[in-house]
């Protein structure tokens, strides 16, 4: 089954002479299960497609269904839904509470989502396990360091059992070491059937994926069918 399916996918801000056509025209499907990497440059309109992909914003035309889903028909509050039930997002900063510690913040999705207090509690330290950091449960961010602080984001996607993993340049602010052991957990995952789309600018992160699609200037390719 497919998790995600665009077709005539666009996004224009602004109008008349100054109008800025971000997307022109995207066909792209990821099948469940698959790793996906999602690279461009700067300008490309990789941060736009990623940006709609997670619900976070609505294309001008064309149309995207998320597991079935049509996005594009969504109110406001029903994307904010499928956010929170259906993608897992990892970002390059990591945005955890500082405040809170590591499991309230893997807590937290799971209760927005309604899920009783005893099955987030133990859903919570099972991801902490699952992402090699079970001791680290009763810490606040601040005192990880930020592959650990990478790994919580990880567990905290994964907390309401996403259809999709979406990750923006999840190792930028990585050390090279830390960034191949944050890309072999997101390897992992994969193995294990979760449906992983990567978005990033460095060719040698792509490289670790199954499967490469391209954006530049606003236009979709995918190297495999082009190698094909």
């Amino acid at each position: 089954m497919r998790i995600i399916e665009t077709r005539g996918l666009n996004k224009t801000y602004g109008s008349g002479g100054n109008a800025v056509h971000a997307l022109r025209g995207i066909d792209l499907d990821v099948e469940r299960g698959e790793l996906v990497a999602l690279i461009g440059p700067s300008g490309s309109g990789k941060s736009t497609l990623m940006s709609i992909l997670g619900c976070l914003d609505v294309p001008t035309g064309g149309t995207y269904a998320l597991d079935g889903v049509q996005a594009e028909k969504l109110s406001g509050a029903e994307l904010a839904a499928v956010r929170n039930e259906k993608i897992g997002f990892v970002f390059q900063q990591y945005n955890l509470l500082p405040k809170a510690t590591i499991l309230r913040n893997i807590e937290l999705p799971m209760l927005y989502a309604g899920v009783p207090r005893k099955e987030r509690r133990q859903r919570a330290l099972e991801l902490l396990a699952k992402v090699g950091i079970a001791d680290k449960a009763n810490t606040l961010p601040g005192a990880l360091s930020g592959g650990q602080r990478q790994r919580v984001a990880i567990a905290r996607a994964l907390a309401n059992r996403p259809a999709l993993l979406l990750a923006d340049e999840p190792t930028g602010a990585l050390d090279s070491k830390t960034g191949q052991e944050v890309l072999e957990l997101f390897r992992e995952l994969h193995a294990q059937g979760n449906t992983v789309v990567l978005v990033t600018h460095d060719p040698a992160i792509a490289a670790t994926a199954e499967r490469q699609v391209e954006l530049r200037d606003g236009l979709l390719y995918d190297r495999q069918e082009q190698a094909a």
